[in-house]
């Protein structure tokens, strides 16, 4: 089977490699667009990431091109239109699960950088500051945590908590007895964990019903000073209505590795360019802002796991079968 892989960066080309030695792959930097999707022509499939667009003009083109599978190297989905993949017969395969610990540790590392200005301590150092004002933290033991959404990462997260000894507050409609028994996790309605918690940490899917979820509404209910983490999708958070609650001290330290208008900015190189996202530029200005470029998934392991799961989907499309990992809509 022929594939072309968009939006493959270097340090996914070994893995790639390794794990799909039984097909013909074309492993292109390249973001899939309408202006880009003539590039696949002749390929039997292509390979997504997250920042690729598949939505129904781009579908369209690939069902012109006869190109009937698209193998998504990433759990979410929301760049692809299944509607029309349905209707065009495309079919359209996910990897699930690649490692809940890589984004559930990340996401506990941006809360101990955040707390205890790991960031601003180095920059001092290397500039020979050895003083401490400025740096104080806080102990994480004893503190109230809200987790939204316990499914494998909000899981992790909470596990991992729970040895620092934290209270935890957790919001899913589904509740995880588990959970539970294993760390003492109250689950609560999402205002109750918004008033309670001195940090809330998000792993919700994005749906219409989470979309914005950190807004005006729910920050004027949080602890002054509350830290929030967003390693899920960056949709769920208002990110202006985070930088106002910034200034104002309602919210005393944000971490994120998701943003809503990351397709542009992300997984680039714009170092030499000037920055034309507003909403990113004034959040570079806080000290109490720490942002990675959706790199929580970014682990061996991960990666291990990511490209032996696009195998396994490419490997059942060849024989004909179907893959369990398949999505509709």
């Amino acid at each position: 089977m022929k594939v072309t892989f968009f939006s493959a960066h270097k340090f996914e080309h070994s893995y790639l490699k390794e794990a799909i030695p039984n097909h013909k792959l074309k492993l292109l930097e390249t973001r899939l667009n309408l202006d880009t999707v003539g590039i696949a022509r002749g390929s039997d499939a292509v390979s997504l990431f997250v920042s690729d667009d598949a939505s129904a003009p781009v579908l369209e083109k690939l069902h012109e091109m006869d190109i009937k599978y698209i193998a998504l190297r990433s759990a979410g989905f929301n760049h692809v239109d299944l509607k029309t993949a349905d209707r065009l017969g495309i079919k359209v395969a996910r990897v699930p699960e690649y490692s809940p610990a890589a984004i559930a540790e990340h996401t506990v590392a941006l809360i101990l950088a955040l707390n205890r200005k790991l960031v601003r301590a180095h920059n001092r150092v290397r500039d020979l500051n050895f003083s401490l004002d400025g740096l104080v933290g806080f102990d994480m033991e004893g503190k109230t945590v809200g987790i939204a959404g316990t499914g494998k990462i909000g899981s992790k997260v909470t596990k991992i908590l729970h040895g620092f000894g934290c209270k935890l507050l957790a919001f899913d409609p589904y509740i995880n007895e588990d959970l539970i028994s294993s760390t003492g996790v109250e689950y609560v309605d999402f205002d109750t964990l918004c008033r309670q918690s001195d940090i809330i940490t998000l792993h919700l899917p994005l749906t219409p019903e989470s979309k914005y979820i950190i807004g005006k509404s729910s920050i004027e209910k949080m602890k002054k000073g509350v830290m929030l983490i967003n390693t899920s999708r960056g949709a769920l958070v208002n990110t202006k209505e985070v930088i106002g609650a910034l200034k104002s001290g309602q919210v005393g330290a944000f971490g994120m590795d998701v943003y809503e208008e990351e397709e542009d900015l992300f997984f680039e190189d714009h170092s030499e360019d000037i920055l034309l996202d507003d909403v990113i530029a004034r959040l570079l200005t806080f000290h109490n802002v720490l942002i990675t470029s959706h790199q929580a998934f970014l682990t061996r392991e991960a990666l291990g796991k990511i490209a032996e799961v696009t195998a396994f989907n490419l490997d059942c499309w060849d024989k004909n079968k179907a893959s369990p990992n398949e999505l509709k809509s």
